[in-house]
């Protein structure tokens, strides 16, 4: 990490997210309060509901048309503007005064935040070329998203013994133009442009396409979806669990979260470790076997001290499975598509939680919650099966395959050394592959793209 952190782009990239981080944080208890004034008691619940729906349709819908509409523009001056429109619209917000207003701010804020996240994940890798110091760069995002889920309620409770309930959204507004600031002291690479005019339709399908015709990428989204069925449970159960088992102890809740949060940093700064030994595939997958198995347990009724144990333990599987994403993402795609391909996986792994987060409550409500987690536990361990199957152990970067119809002279042709086949049938050559308009196709050994 000490490498990673060494440099200064990235360290002002990095200190950027933590600010937003704790500006959502804030924001988020801020909108909690704000709910239960206008709504009341007896609707803030529904409120904070349409809230986070309207989060997720965001987040699946719109990421990818951001991407398709500002992919070309500078992505330094573009992050910024994205982190002022974000600042403006959280000192609106207590402005507000019905649910319609909410979630209209809301839907402009979570669009920004579509459009700002998968540029920014993309930009990452251009600023670290290394491998390892990109890996060490995943592992301390996932620290941070952590970190600012245990503390964002702690520094929030602080600040209210202060100040009212409305000014948490301008210390909202503060980490966002924090976050501004550091991202206009960074030096970025410019965006990778082909050249080549394409249609906003192309533009809009090509992170799906090259997601979707990539083996290493639908074992991604796989195993993401097997992992977000009994994380799900933990985030949005968690609290009545504790509550029916320790009677209403509101202790129990944030102990429980506070092993799972701990669990969970502690893995992600063990990936890097991991990685040096072992495939991303393997990590993945004993994380979601790992999950899927550990929820059955809660059948055996554990106390508390197992509890708080088992909850470490789902939240050391959960990081083994999310901090490696982004490295696939990187070696699936040429640099021009990278920021394409992330917003498809920040479209597809949302829309894996659209999922999720209503069948986990809906079967905690119907079964019982200590069988809904069984359920579920069960499921991520099945849907780890088939992506066994649907991602092969073998998955090397480069890969032979043919090409019919390419002249001699095209200038991939030339790039490196080829045979062609007899009677001018194509050629077949070997190099690093991607999906993209040359390779359409994922290759079966020396076949047709």
């Amino acid at each position: 990490m000490k490498g990673a952190l060494g440099n200064r782009d990235f360290r002002h990239l990095f200190a950027s997210q933590l600010m937003s981080l704790i500006g959502v944080g804030l924001m988020t208890v801020a909108l909690a309060l704000l709910a239960y004034d206008i709504g009341g008691p007896a609707q803030a619940g529904l409120v904070l509901s349409g809230v986070f729906t309207i989060k997720m349709i965001a987040y699946v819908g719109f990421a990818p048309i951001a991407n398709s509409l500002v992919g070309k523009l500078p992505v330094k001056p573009l992050l910024i503007g994205l982190d002022a429109a974000r600042l403006g619209l959280a000192l609106m917000l207590p402005l507000a005064g019905s649910i319609w207003q909410i979630y209209l701010l809301m839907l402009l804020f979570q669009m920004c935040s579509a459009a700002f996240t998968p540029a920014y994940q993309s930009t990452i890798p251009e600023v670290l070329e290394d491998e390892a110091q990109y890996t060490a760069a995943l592992s301390l995002s996932r620290v941070a998203y952590n970190l600012e889920t245990m503390l964002s309620p702690i520094m929030a409770g602080v600040l209210l013994l202060l100040v009212a309930p409305p000014a948490l959204f301008l210390g909202t507004a503060l980490a966002f133009a924090l976050s501004a600031m550091l991202l206009v002291s960074t030096s970025l690479p410019a965006r990778v442009v082909t050249g080549v005019s394409e249609s906003f339709g192309k533009r809009l399908s090509k992170g799906f396409k090259i997601y979707l015709h990539t083996t290493r990428l639908r074992g991604l989204l796989a195993i993401n979806f097997a992992m977000s069925l009994t994380m799900a449970w933990v985030l949005v159960n968690t609290v009545a669990y504790a509550g029916l088992r320790f009677d209403g102890n509101a202790n129990a809740y944030t102990n429980l979260m506070a092993a799972y949060g701990a669990g969970s940093i502690t893995a992600a700064v063990l990936v890097p470790r991991l990685l040096r030994h072992l495939t991303e595939r393997r990590v993945m997958i004993f994380g979601a076997f790992g999950m899927g198995a550990l929820a059955t347990t809660i059948l055996f009724e554990p106390g508390f001290g197992a509890l708080l144990a088992l909850w470490a333990g789902m939240g050391m599987m959960s990081s083994l499975v999310l901090t490696p994403g982004a490295l696939l993402i990187v070696r699936s795609s040429a640099r021009e598509n990278r920021p394409a391909l992330f917003a498809a996986q920040f479209s597809l792994s949302h829309a894996a939680w659209l999922i999720a987060y209503p069948l986990s409550g809906w079967l905690g409500t119907v079964l019982g919650l200590e069988t809904a987690l069984v359920v579920l536990g069960l499921s991520t361990v099945i849907i780890a099966l088939v992506t066994v199957r649907v991602w092969p152990a073998h998955d090397p970067l480069e890969r032979e395959h043919l090409h019919e119809g390419l002249p001699l002279s095209h200038p991939h042709v030339q790039a490196g050394p080829y045979r062609q086949l007899e009677g001018g049938r194509g050629i077949v050559h070997s190099h690093k592959f991607h999906i993209d308009d040359l390779h359409p196709r994922w290759p079966r050994g020396a076949t047709h793209v």
